[in-house]
């Protein structure tokens, strides 16, 4: 399975990823972000946005990667079924690129956090999480300084009523995202927008656990049954 993870400038978890998709048995496609000719696309199974400081995170994080040029052709293969994973600033261009609802916004504390943190993983049917057990508990690594899921409480109400919180986080809000939202999907659950880092968790030694791996293997997985 096809696997392209996008380069922007300023993206530093690119490698990364690409690691925690060959681990999982994928075949890994580089994306650089100026890619314009309406085929970088093509023949991929899923595609990563990963994180970084996209643009120098000027303007606003994900603000100016939203209109990159590849995202012109990942925005309607996103809305057309293409499974796509936002880790950290890929959530924020996925709701920068109106793919997912709400906002990421400067921490609570007004600090940068670095830690390994607790999740639940509440949604289980979408294209990366289907090796994952209903409110399983995990712990991957965690860093952001504008980390905070923020939404409108109408928003909020349906992203809970419809079963669209991916995951959320357990003890301390690490924060002040609302509802201690970790992560949320598109009502399809193709993309998912994740704000810890799953590919800082794929390989005995390198990070607190192996509990990232699996948001890799569901994608590959959901591609062999797609």
């Amino acid at each position: 399975m096809r696997v392209g993870v996008v380069t922007f400038p300023g993206s530093l978890d690119d490698v990364d990823a690409q690691r925690g998709v060959r681990l999982a048995g994928g075949e890994v496609v580089p994306l650089w972000h100026g890619e314009d000719s309406g085929t970088a696309l093509r023949g991929l199974d899923a595609v990563v946005l990963p994180g970084g400081f996209s643009y120098g995170d000027y303007l606003r994080c994900g603000a100016i990667a939203r209109f990159a040029p590849i995202m012109d052709e990942l925005v309607p293969a996103a809305r057309g079924g293409l499974p796509v994973l936002g880790i950290c600033n890929g959530f924020q261009v996925l709701c920068e690129s109106h793919l997912l609802p709400g906002a990421l916004v400067r921490n609570d504390h007004q600090q940068f956090v670095c830690q390994d943190q607790r999740l639940r993983i509440e949604r289980v049917d979408t294209a990366w999480t289907t090796d994952f057990a209903q409110d399983e508990e995990i712990v991957v690594v965690l860093k952001n300084g504008e980390g905070s899921y923020q939404a409108d409480e109408h928003t909020l109400d349906a992203l809970e009523v419809e079963g669209r919180v991916v995951a959320r986080y357990l003890g301390v809000n690490p924060n002040g995202s609302r509802r201690d939202i970790a992560g949320v999907s598109n009502e399809r659950g193709n993309v998912v927008g994740l704000m810890p880092h799953p590919e800082h968790c794929v390989e005995a030694g390198y990070g607190p656990s192996l509990d990232g791996l699996p948001f890799f293997s569901s994608v590959l997985a959901a591609a062999v049954n797609a």
